[in-house]
């Protein structure tokens, strides 16, 4: 997945000293965890050097997060070797011009609600959410429903973290 305009609403909000600072969605968070209850391995793969991605990706278990991306059709493939995953059974899910190339790599094209016209256009799904209001969580779904096996991981979820 791309991080800024899909875990986050696109906004990059600088302190006063130049700090940079993201809000992610809880629900997108909750996603990762459901994927890999799910047996879906996770990636972010994002364009910019700030570490936040690095740190959100570590709070959530994702498999790999790959910054300074620009080249993200090349990374796709890199991560496809690094799993033995053919891109044929990827889903990649973007908002921007840059995301194309990954998009164009994998079997299963997503884009965000507001995503770039050029971006939807390609896509094979397009989500009802937009950046940074759950859309990952969405595309989870989607995936481990095509599984059959949404129920189940959502039970065992809330089973483990609803105290029962």
């Amino acid at each position: 997945m791309d991080v800024d305009g899909v875990l986050t609403d696109g906004r990059m909000i600088l302190s006063e000293r130049g700090d940079e600072l993201k809000a992610f969605h809880t629900h997108d968070g909750v996603a990762v965890a459901l994927a890999k209850r799910g047996g879906l391995r996770t990636a972010m793969v994002t364009g910019e050097s700030n570490p936040i991605a690095k740190t959100r990706g570590a709070k959530l278990g994702v498999d790999s997060v790959v910054l300074g991306a620009r080249r993200k059709g090349e990374v796709i493939e890199a991560l496809c070797a690094e799993f033995d995953v053919p891109a044929e059974g990827v889903a990649y899910i973007g908002d921007d011009l840059l995301d194309i190339p990954a998009m164009q790599t994998v079997g299963l094209a997503i884009a965000v609600a507001d995503a770039a016209g050029p971006v939807k256009a390609i896509a094979h799904v397009v989500t009802r959410a937009r950046g940074g209001q759950g859309a990952l969580r969405e595309c989870v779904e989607l995936l481990l429903r095509a599984q059959g096996s949404w129920r189940r991981v959502v039970g065992a979820y809330v089973r483990e973290h609803g105290g029962r």
